[in-house]
């Protein structure tokens, strides 16, 4: 692959009062239509280069050293390994066919993929490269999310509207828990107490105790001026304290925030087109949206909850990850 770069200046949209995060991360986006990763500085708001990658690009995260991307071509059905010093597509994990979205282990050492067209949850080993298992899920398996004390993983079916809970040592289902229509991310809160996930056409987020495995709430969004078809929860990050919440709201162009303790929506912040996926910068001062339909990303406030700028990258951004340091 050639790397294409791009040194873009771009035009800034702050908002009154509100000050640039005292660090610099590194933000890698994922752009399915245009097959490219855009690699964005998160304290000058510019474009450093952009990658060339393979088909459909979706899921994306980093190792825990800040050395590999790792970033699902789903039209090619691989999982491609970028250096993070290079830019260059260094190697490949294997995978089922279709993969969607993925986990890493707190651990780094393992990846948990969903492979939507064949129903699997593939347990891939980092360091051998190899498959350890492929546990059977529901159908068009989509969202994973993993316990913080890797004990447990939940991926979510969007065909069979559930949440598969898996044993990280057996590789194997404990409990599904039926949620609302079309669930399309899992999130665990950092205490582990809850995972929250949401339902694209359902409309709303299902909290799930993770000792009952029951859903204990469901929280919904009601904005003013819109339909409800047009508020289709998808992407959700929870703060390193557990009391707050954002989920983007996809076609609703907002980001919800939550209190995650009362499970009131406090805020809705208006950002770019399809808001897809979300992403905290690791001093959790700003939370990046990836807005699909509009082509950039929006970087907001933690404090405030207010948009500070918007960022264009490549065609349909979808997935979003930040550098660890």
């Amino acid at each position: 692959m050639h790397r294409r770069l791009t040194f873009l200046t771009l035009g800034f949209v702050v908002a009154a009062g509100l000050q640039a995060p005292a660090c610099a991360y590194t933000v890698y986006v994922s752009n399915e239509k245009d097959n490219t990763v855009s690699v964005v500085d998160s304290e000058t708001k510019e474009v450093l280069r952009t990658i060339d990658v393979g088909q459909r690009p979706r899921g994306i995260t980093i190792s825990r050293d800040g050395k590999f991307i790792y970033l699902c071509a789903s039209d090619d059905d691989t999982i491609e390994i970028i250096d993070t010093t290079t830019y260059e597509i260094v190697g490949s994990l294997p995978s089922g066919p279709d993969p969607e979205l993925f986990v890493l282990s707190p651990d780094g050492k393992t990846l948990y993929v969903a492979n939507e067209d064949d129903n699997l949850v593939t347990v891939i080993d980092l360091e051998s490269k190899e498959v350890r298992a492929e546990v059977p899920v529901g159908v068009e398996p989509e969202g994973m999310g993993i316990s913080p004390d890797g004990k447990s993983m939940v991926n979510t079916s969007e065909t069979t509207n559930m949440a598969h809970f898996i044993d990280t040592e057996t590789n194997e289902i404990t409990h599904n828990v039926l949620v609302d229509s079309r669930p399309r991310f899992a999130e665990f809160k950092p205490d582990n107490s809850e995972v929250w996930v949401s339902a694209e056409i359902g409309g709303t987020v299902s909290v799930i105790d993770n000792t009952s495995r029951e859903v204990k709430h469901k929280i919904t969004f009601e904005i003013p001026g819109l339909r409800s078809e047009a508020i289709q929860p998808v992407g959700v990050r929870i703060t390193a304290d557990g009391k707050k919440a954002y989920v983007a709201l996809g076609p609703a162009n907002r980001v919800a925030v939550v209190d995650a303790q009362t499970y009131e929506v406090e805020k809705y912040v208006l950002v770019g087109q399809r808001v897809w996926q979300l992403a905290f910068t690791p001093d959790q001062k700003a939370i990046i949206s990836t807005n699909g339909v509009s082509n950039d990303i929006t970087f907001i406030d933690v404090a405030t909850d207010e948009p500070v700028q918007s960022v264009t990258v490549g065609a349909l951004p979808w997935g979003v990850v930040v550098s660890p340091n």
